[in-house]
């Protein structure tokens, strides 16, 4: 699913206008960016939340030449499902498979 599925959804589901479904995805995505910029965690009840967890300093190799490179420190978003995201099954009746944040 992209952006515009979501947008789709959005007209299909309530009857505005694609413009005016466009602008509302986008109000949403750019809400979400902004507040994990700052650090903020996003409670989606029923669905899942988005945190900014700091990223610990890592050694990676240079695949072309083998050599250790360091990698910095940063932050990384992750997402922890919710259990009715988490209780969804797949058409083949199997359990989606969810990775949870290390």
């Amino acid at each position: 699913m992209i952006k515009l599925d979501i947008v789709n959804a959005v007209v299909n589901k309530t009857g505005v206008t694609r413009t005016k479904a466009e602008q509302a995805v986008e109000t949403v995505f750019e809400a979400m960016k902004s507040a994990l910029g700052k650090g903020d965690r996003i409670e989606l009840r029923r669905f899942g939340v988005f945190n900014v967890r700091p990223r610990k300093t890592g050694i990676g190799r240079n695949p072309r030449t083998g050599q250790e490179v360091s990698i910095p420190p940063g932050k990384a978003v992750r997402f922890k499902p919710g259990k009715e995201l988490q209780s969804l099954e797949t058409p083949s009746g199997q359990p989606p498979v969810v990775t949870q944040p290390s």
